[in-house]
């Protein structure tokens, strides 16, 4: 089959890989009909170099037709259509049961000191092979992928592998009172989707930020009101202008969507730049560890777009 590979930094190519194939009684097969390419994927085309493996599949927002099924998944039937989210959860386990499946104990990546396995993003989440293919192996298909209707083109629903339901677990986080405000950082398609979300479940007032025209036209035209960050000669002013138009105040929650490496800090990008060039050894916990004590990462290399909400 055909699939797009990492071959290097800034080296991404469509290579001819084997098919994939069952190897466990919870997996399934799917023939891959849409897939998206998430602002995560970018920051392996780049900045998280160092945790990938030449030849590594990318991708985690697939959906397709069930070509294939193990033996112990029985909610899915050959010709089923679904969607498969990015994360590889069993549903069984304390942390899944618990409502934590991006903590699964089945596939947590204990070595890497991270958590529930992903599919094509970095050894750190198990090295799975990821969706941007022609088929795609689904571990624990008895419990992640969701069955959509036939009827309907794939973009009402790829959606649902990842931009929404992130959009939707940051406006649940934020817990913005009814009829209260929120400012979201940042209007690509995470923080674009926040947005609508926070006013379908009853927002008064959104507050959008960013510096790219498209977005804040975009934005505006669905009545959120926007600020171009380029307007502002500070972040304090920026700052000041939302609490003004919330009585001195600021919003009651803030959603941040901006992304890993956000534009404008020469520092980050230079370390995130010298550490693509380091030994593996030495660079892989760089990013976002300890180089010299081989720690494993503190922190996650990535909030799947960056949906991070807190309430202020």
């Amino acid at each position: 089959m055909k699939a797009v590979t990492w071959q290097g930094k800034r080296d991404v190519r469509v290579e001819t890989v084997p098919d994939p194939v069952i190897q466990e009684p919870t997996d399934a097969v799917i023939r891959v009909t849409s897939t998206g390419l998430c602002g995560s994927d970018l920051h392996l085309y780049e900045v998280l170099t160092p945790f990938m493996t030449p030849g590594d599949i990318l991708g985690h927002e697939p959906m397709g037709i069930v070509e294939e099924v193990g033996a112990g998944v029985i909610d899915l039937s050959v010709g089923d259509r679904v969607v498969v989210p990015f994360q590889i959860a069993c549903g069984d386990c304390w942390m899944c049961l618990n409502s934590l499946p991006t903590q699964c104990e089945t596939t947590q990546v204990t070595a890497e000191g991270m958590g529930a396995a992903l599919f094509g993003y970095t050894r750190l989440y198990g090295a799975v092979p990821g969706g941007q293919a022609e088929y795609l192996r689904v571990p624990q298909a008895q419990y992640g992928p969701i069955k959509v209707p036939e009827g309907p083109p794939d973009d009402r629903f790829v959606y649902l592998s990842d931009v929404l339901p992130t959009a939707w677990q940051a406006v649940e986080y934020a817990d913005i009172p009814e009829g209260g405000s929120v400012a979201v950082l940042g209007l690509g398609p995470i923080g674009d989707m926040a947005c609508r979300v926070a006013q379908v479940r009853g927002a008064g007032r959104v507050f959008g930020v960013d510096l790219v025209g498209d977005r804040l036209r975009r934005a505006r035209a669905r009545g959120v009101e926007t600020y171009d960050l380029r307007s502002f000669d500070s972040e304090k002013e920026l700052v000041a202008a939302i609490r003004d138009e919330t009585d001195g105040r600021g919003p009651d929650a803030v959603i941040d969507a901006v992304g890993t490496e956000a534009h404008g800090s020469a520092t980050a990008r230079l370390i995130q730049n010298a550490s693509a060039l380091l030994p593996r050894k030495i660079s892989g916990p760089s990013p976002n560890g300890s180089a010299s004590t081989g720690s494993p990462p503190s922190t996650r290399p990535s909030s799947w777009c960056a949906a991070a909400a807190r309430s202020r």
